[in-house]
């Protein structure tokens, strides 16, 4: 790996850490609720009663103790009626942001798409601060979710595809545990800047500052070569020795890539993508995906956004929602050696069991502690669900239609995450709601046993390929599994000579 691939991991790590911020500024502000005019000198700060788990306005008066009164030009009013729809309309600008995200991507490249997302996120951080106004706070939150979804995608994209293939799975694994730091920093954060400006503007700076390393970031190779930039590519591999050796692997790769391509739509342009989906392994496959999307969206988010309805303080949940999820860095080393299907299996049944579990032990036993420990277990599952499946749906659909099959899937996880948001929009976690958070994993374990492992298998190219998929035995691909793992220098080799029917050259444009 050359510096200018590791510059490439730190720098998108620092981005999504900070992306974690805006995320989940609705942790501390969905229940804001009261409608003042800030007539006196004064200054407002939210801060959370742990006990009742309600948010209440204190009024902090001014350390020299002067009274005086004075005129402000605008009334101050947190109506929680619609503050409480801020995660709702973040949601939804998520959903905006992954249907147009991949046209914009593919049309003027990742790295602008990556570097306009960064700056308007922190502006509408910024627009929130100085404008407290509940519509264009709510249209701030629309703008932010679309811009993280931008970040999504560009990042993710960016990450694997400056990677050769050995390396191809740490990019979603170093990116989710810098968005778990930043969980946690966020934590603290919120602690030391409780007020509504402060706390804005705490989270809108560091994106601005760190815009020009956003900026020095390279294009994505892939996007590059389709281009027919071949002088950009050149100047990359100008830099050092080492990053030379490794876009020429990258080039190698995609080249075979292109020729595959080329000569399946030559082979194949006479077919309608309508017929691709008549197939009923498509319809089996796509439909389980889909599931499994919309139940882990419903789990990870009900969770995450409802950490200080557990009965523990707020800010301590925060920290420990972060932490939950840090072990994801071990991710590739488990998927080295098992498959994705059984990972997957795993992974849901646990998590469907945490979550049921605390739920049982909130009506009878009623330990705060013990109930939040259960339930960010089962988040932490539901977050390396979603991480697998994102690898798992590339691996499992034909690359005729395999950007329509994880758009639809991805679709699905943004419909899940709307639910959520609109089902507790006023905080807490209805019964109902928590025990969908553990039935829908459970549901989804026993439908991933119709799927096949797709561990050591080459990338269906149609849909009889998905066929002689479903028909392979687990005992084979974790053999091929254990043998690529052993051998990693023949893996890559090999991976660069089959080109996308061996690794996925990206995750797609929908995360």
């Amino acid at each position: 790996m050359g510096p200018l691939q590791r510059s490439v991991y730190w720098k998108l790590c620092l981005l999504f850490y900070f992306t974690a911020f805006m995320f989940f500024l609705d942790v501390f502000t969905v229940n804001s609720a009261a409608c003042v005019e800030p007539l006196q000198r004064e200054d407002y700060n939210f801060t959370q009663n742990s006990s009742e788990s309600t948010r209440s306005l204190q009024l902090l008066r001014d350390s020299s103790g002067d009274n005086d009164t004075e005129t402000v030009n605008n009334e101050v009013c947190m109506e929680m009626e619609l503050y409480a729809y801020g995660q709702t309309m973040y949601m939804s600008g998520l959903l905006v942001g992954s249907v147009i995200g991949g046209a914009i991507s593919d049309r003027y490249g990742k790295r602008l798409l990556l570097v306009v997302s960064a700056a308007l996120q922190a502006l509408t951080a910024l627009c929130s601060a100085f404008l407290p106004f509940a519509s264009i706070h709510l249209a701030a939150r629309c703008i932010a979710g679309i811009t993280c979804s931008g970040i999504n995608i560009s990042s993710f994209s960016l990450g694997v595809e400056w990677s050769l293939p050995r390396y191809r799975t740490w990019p979603p694994a170093l990116l989710s545990f810098s968005f778990s730091l930043g969980m946690m920093s966020l934590a603290a954060v919120a602690y030391l800047c409780p007020s509504w400006a402060p706390l804005h503007l705490i989270l809108a700076i560091p994106q601005l500052v760190c815009l020009p390393l956003y900026l020095s970031l390279p294009e994505s190779p892939r996007w590059l070569y389709l281009k027919g930039r071949v002088d950009v590519l050149e100047e990359y591999g100008n830099r050092s020795s080492q990053d030379k050796h490794t876009l020429e692997q990258l080039i190698h790769t995609m080249g075979n890539e292109a020729q595959r391509s080329s000569a399946k739509h030559s082979s194949q342009h006479q077919n309608c993508d309508l017929q691709h989906f008549k197939s009923p392994i498509i319809i089996l496959r796509l439909s389980i995906m889909s599931y499994i999307g919309l139940a882990s969206a419903l789990t990870y988010y009900g969770i995450c956004f409802n950490v200080g309805n557990f009965g523990v303080d707020v800010y301590l949940a925060q920290f420990f929602s972060g932490l939950s999820e840090t072990p994801s860095l071990l991710m590739p080393f488990l998927l080295a050696h098992f498959g994705r299907r059984p990972f997957c299996i795993l992974s849901l049944l646990t998590s469907g069991s945490a979550c049921l579990l605390s739920l049982l032990i909130s009506k009878f036993c009623n330990v705060p502690v013990l109930v939040m420990s259960l339930a960010l277990v089962g988040k932490l599952c539901i977050q390396t669900t979603v991480c697998v499946s994102l690898l798992y749906g590339i691996e499992l659909f034909p690359t005729v239609i395999r950007q329509k099959c994880v758009g639809l899937v991805n679709l699905w996880y943004r419909v899940g995450c709307i639910l959520n948001a609109v089902v507790a929009s006023h905080g807490g976690i209805p019964l109902v709601a928590m025990m969908c958070y553990g039935s829908g994993p459970i549901l989804g374990t026993g439908l991933c046993l119709l799927l096949p492992e797709t561990s050591g298998q080459p990338l269906p190219d149609t849909v009889p390929d998905c066929h002689a998929q479903q028909g392979q035995p687990i005992s084979h691909c974790c053999l091929s599994l254990k043998q690529q793992h052993q051998h990693p220098s023949s893996r890559a080799s090999q991976s660069s000579q089959l080109g996308p029917g061996s690794v996925p050259l990206c995750l797609t444009h929908e995360v």
